[in-house]
């Protein structure tokens, strides 16, 4: 395939990246660079650097489970499929409904189920869907004890108030770079997830000594996506972030963005999930999960441990925006999944899913024979 026909296929994917870069990039500096804390030069150089080694060195764990649910097997297959999340996430919030990117990728997988009569694993699907809800419930619980150990801390230590303002904007860097980190490796899948299976690349070997998979091509690719819409558009939504679900204290932002990009870790880290196993525990699913919805958590467990006077400030109206994005957002992408695949195929000649074949071997088929 061709370098322009392999791009075009790869377009939806990238415009997927490129809008991911440009919003949830304020769930990791927006705090920070909306209170001028952090120029956005330096915030959006370190996010976008972070981003892409996320990405390139831990990606594969999060995108893994994407594959679990769906492997869509040709490429005009997977640029459907992320172009029905891309339009699904553009019209929803065109609309003002709350979206996941992660909820409309993993819809539109299954309307690639659907159209291909592929089997949808649902004991995937129902860890999928429950990693959907512990999200902003593990940062909940994260913010509140981080939130309460850093004031405890302050109360201890008292230091001085430009002392202070010092220390916290070095730990909005330090944080923030963590947080790109993670939103690389955790959503990278989002982005080029559906295009693994599918991948035009070929592996690469770099003078003899650095080897590049196919794989990491594509995560690189995407990830590079990702930074240029952290460069041109991050700045507009950063600015204005921070006071739609509560106004926060320069210690509760650098809390919220903390406890965020632990749970994006630990929905991404095949490390942490061996040493659970380990323990005898179940293995933690590694999906793509919203960072906008770990921020609400965030914010909702900062709110519960202040008691009735941070409850009080949260605008609820937003938790069940999110509720109600949980079905249909996967449900609007799986219909216009379902929908492109059929326009692409029928209208355009591609081929959007390969029927896979099965051998069955001679001792195999005698054996069978026995049995019936």
């Amino acid at each position: 395939m061709d370098l322009i026909s392999t791009f075009i296929f790869l377009s939806s994917g990238l415009f997927l990246g490129w809008s991911l870069g440009a919003n949830d990039a304020s769930n990791v500096f927006g705090t920070a660079v909306g209170s001028r804390m952090i120029r956005f030069s330096t915030a959006a150089v370190i996010c976008s650097a972070f981003i892409i080694i996320g990405s390139v060195t831990a990606g594969a764990g999060a995108a893994g489970g994407l594959g679990k649910l769906g492997a869509v097997n040709a490429l005009a297959g997977s640029f459907t499929v992320a172009l029905a999340a891309a339009i699904t996430v553009l019209w929803m919030t065109q609309l003002g409904l709350p979206v996941s990117t992660s909820q409309a990728v993993v819809g539109a997988i299954v309307g690639w189920n659907w159209f291909s009569d592929s089997p949808t694993n649902i004991n995937d699907l129902i860890k999928i869907m429950g990693t959907w809800i512990a999200c902003p419930i593990l940062a909940a619980i994260f913010a509140a004890v981080i939130y309460k150990l850093v004031v405890l801390l302050i109360d201890n230590t008292k230091p001085h108030l430009l002392s202070l303002d010092n220390n916290i904007r070095w730990g909005l860097i330090i944080v923030g770079a963590f947080g790109s980190y993670t939103l690389g490796a955790n959503n990278i899948g989002n982005v080029m997830g559906v295009f693994v299976p599918s991948s035009p690349f070929e592996n690469l070997k770099i003078a003899g000594i650095f080897d590049i998979s196919a794989v990491e091509q594509l995560f690189l690719l995407g990830a590079i996506a990702i930074a240029v819409g952290v460069f041109t558009y991050s700045k507009q939504v950063m600015m204005t972030v921070g006071g739609s679900l509560m106004t926060l204290s320069p210690v509760g932002a650098l809390v919220v963005v903390l406890a965020n990009s632990l749970v994006l870790f630990t929905f991404s880290s095949q490390e942490l999930s061996n040493f659970v196993v380990s323990l005898g525990l179940p293995p933690i699913p590694l999906i793509p999960v919203s960072s906008s919805q770990a921020v609400v958590g965030a914010v909702i467990g900062i709110a519960l441990l202040k008691g009735i006077k941070g409850v009080r400030q949260v605008k609820w109206g937003v938790l069940g925006g999110i509720a109600s994005g949980w079905i249909t957002t996967p449900v609007i992408a799986a219909v216009i999944s379902f929908v492109l695949l059929f326009i692409v195929q029928n209208v355009f000649n591609q081929e959007v899913y390969q029927v896979a074949s099965v051998q069955v071997s001679k001792p195999v088929i005698e054996i069978l024979g026995d049995k019936l």
